[in-house]
């Protein structure tokens, strides 16, 4: 590529820092165990409702702080989905949110080559900002998609708690994608899901960006969503718009034009992102670690969120339909790819590598 991307592995690759970076990429996805919050913290007070407010769905504020009403369940079990570390309690969202999830899902099997969906955190029941995990994912317009492919079964719920994530990278290099796990249907799966109009960010490694720029011989109209991002190797995590007529949610800016296969992409392939934090000057007083969001900080609507009635059950809340068993039993016999009863994404040709089933 014109703005050196070799030269960056030749320099920078030979840092000793490479290696322990091209190992712990992965960890980033898994996130911290919980631990207990501050009291009046933000996270402590939202992580700790169960069920989503009555009323109308509405994001407030922005992905990174703010909360949400009148949220719906993503279904444990769909035709083409399922839900994964059920535990935490964070298939919640817009229903915007979830009527892409299950639409994508459908999708991946149609166009991609794809056997379904494994759906990771979208939200706490009221947004908010998370025990662990997360920073984002507070409005209901963010959700994470696993890079493994749904498997051929209905998991258990320990299944679903214990299945370890997989790497696209390869270990002990410096981003760079493991060609024994990555497949074009991985790519495909990526390209399909920046296809909607109502996506507008899709976070991914630097490594996963950077095959995607070398490699991606379809239409790249819609690869500049694809954002490099620390961790998000081993899933990637979809954001759509302020949804119409969401007045109090804050949109973030647009995408820059392009494909981004450029300097902001080679810039992760430099020492500074990766450099730790300059050490205090001698004598001077160590920094204060930040303190915990409070919900004094989140939009002023929060507070009232927080207090609000609760729906009647997460039963009563669910998309689509009350329990895993009926969005099954009614669901008809999955599609294939000749069933081109919408509109077909152009993404290429359906694979023949199709991916491993864990």
């Amino acid at each position: 590529m014109a703005f050196g991307f070799a030269q960056a592995f030749r320099t920078f690759g030979k840092l000793a820092l490479a290696g322990a970076i091209g190992a712990g990429l992965a960890v980033g996805d898994v996130g911290a165990e919980q631990k207990t919050p501050s009291p009046g913290s933000a996270k402590g007070q939202f992580g700790a409702v169960g069920l989503p407010t009555q009323g109308p769905a509405q994001p407030i504020g922005f992905y990174a702080k703010g909360c949400m009403t009148g949220a719906v369940a993503l279904p444990t079990d769909g035709p083409t989905w399922q839900a994964m570390r059920l535990s935490r309690n964070r298939r919640w969202g817009n229903p915007a949110m979830i009527a892409l999830l299950e639409r994508f899902s459908q999708d991946a099997v149609k166009y991609a080559g794809w056997p379904g969906i494994l759906v990771g955190d979208i939200a706490q029941p009221r947004g908010g900002p998370m025990l662990n995990g997360h920073s984002s994912h507070q409005i209901g317009l963010d959700a994470d998609i696993w890079f493994s492919p749904m498997p051929a079964r209905r998991m258990t719920a320990e299944e679903r708690q214990d299945l370890p994530f997989t790497t696209m990278l390869q270990k002990g290099k410096f981003l760079t994608v493991d060609s024994k796990v990555w497949t074009q249907s991985h790519a495909r799966l990526l390209m399909l899901a920046a296809s909607y109009p109502e996506v507008e960010r899709i976070f991914v490694n630097p490594a996963i960006k950077k095959k995607m720029c070398d490699t991606w011989a379809g239409d790249r109209t819609n690869l500049g969503k694809l954002r490099p991002i620390y961790g998000h190797d081993s899933h990637f995590h979809i954001r759509i718009k302020c949804p119409p007529g969401a007045a109090g949610c804050t949109p973030q800016a647009p995408v820059p034009a392009g494909d981004g296969c450029d300097k902001s992409l080679a810039y992760w392939f430099t020492p500074a992102p990766w450099a730790p934090p300059k050490p205090p000057k001698p004598g001077a007083k160590p920094p204060k670690p930040p303190r915990e969001m409070t919900v004094s900080d989140l939009p002023r609507a929060c507070a009232a969120v927080l207090n609000a009635a609760s729906v009647a059950s997460m039963q009563a809340a669910t998309y689509g339909g009350p329990s895993a068993a009926s969005a099954l039993a009614a669901a008809p016999a999955a599609a294939s790819a000749d069933d081109t009863d919408g509109a077909l994404p152009d993404v290429g040709p359906i694979p023949n590598d199709k991916p491993a089933i864990q």
